[in-house]
């Protein structure tokens, strides 16, 4: 066991602050799932109110370019929603491992009760990859938003500018591929650890040599401005 003992007031505010972060994990899922239920509900609703007016081409002209791209709009408001509650749900998780970690180390036999996770399983046994932003909640929004804003421009070519079926249909799809292309661009840089910005050096600087920040010189930072995991790093420390 480790020489250095934890105040009760530290143990009950690291517990304090895990419960905490569990909670916001937890509501970060059922906002997603409530914003996505609206923007669903919005469509549908719109869809079959554009259904009912399409025996009058006037009124089909005017309700479908007033509620389509109303939804569409909305749909994106959905959109950059979802991937903030994506990203805050992945940084109180990644909080949560730490205070796990800490818990590992007060005493030799807590780290099989809270052991972290492998590579070769993933978190709690599920495996993430390069691509597996394609399977969230914002992707599954991204596409469908995507293909109603094709359908929307492909209707305004063939009503407003009377063009051939073919013509309005490939643009349609143009501007949707276009739309999904943009929008994978941006949830994945959202959803992707960014790299740091390379810092343009003046001219008399430019013989000098560079540094490389290790791994270790990295986690050091990272200790040092995270006292939950200086603390925990201090504890592994004292109880080797």
């Amino acid at each position: 066991m480790a020489d250095e003992q934890a105040p009760p007031e530290f143990m009950s505010a690291l517990v304090t602050e895990h419960f905490a972060l569990q909670s916001a994990a937890s509501s970060t899922i059922s906002e997603s799932g409530s914003r996505v239920a609206i923007y669903l509900s919005a469509l549908s609703s719109g869809l079959v109110a554009i259904g009912f007016a399409s025996s009058s081409p006037h009124a089909l002209a005017a309700l479908a370019f007033t509620v389509l791209p109303t939804v569409f709009v909305l749909g994106w408001f959905t959109i950059v929603r979802l991937i903030d509650t994506s990203v805050a749900n992945v940084v109180s998780l990644r909080r949560i491992e730490l205070i796990r970690g800490y818990y590992a180390s007060i005493v030799p036999s807590a780290a099989a009760y809270f052991e972290p996770d492998e590579p070769m399983t993933g978190t709690q046994g599920v495996r993430y990859g390069r691509w597996s932003f394609l399977f969230t909640m914002a992707s599954m929004v991204v596409m469908v938003n995507c293909v109603l804003g094709g359908a929307t421009i492909a209707l305004l070519c063939d009503l407003a500018f009377k063009a051939p079926l073919p013509a309005a249909a490939g643009i349609g799809v143009a501007t949707g591929l276009a739309l999904l292309a943009l929008s994978m661009r941006y949830e994945h840089r959202r959803l992707t650890p960014g790299r740091p910005r390379l810092v343009r050096r003046h001219r008399h600087d430019r013989r000098q040599p560079r540094s490389r920040l290790t791994v270790r010189d990295h986690a050091v930072r990272y200790c040092t401005s995270n006292p939950v995991a200086a603390s925990a790093g201090r504890r592994t420390g004292a109880a080797r």
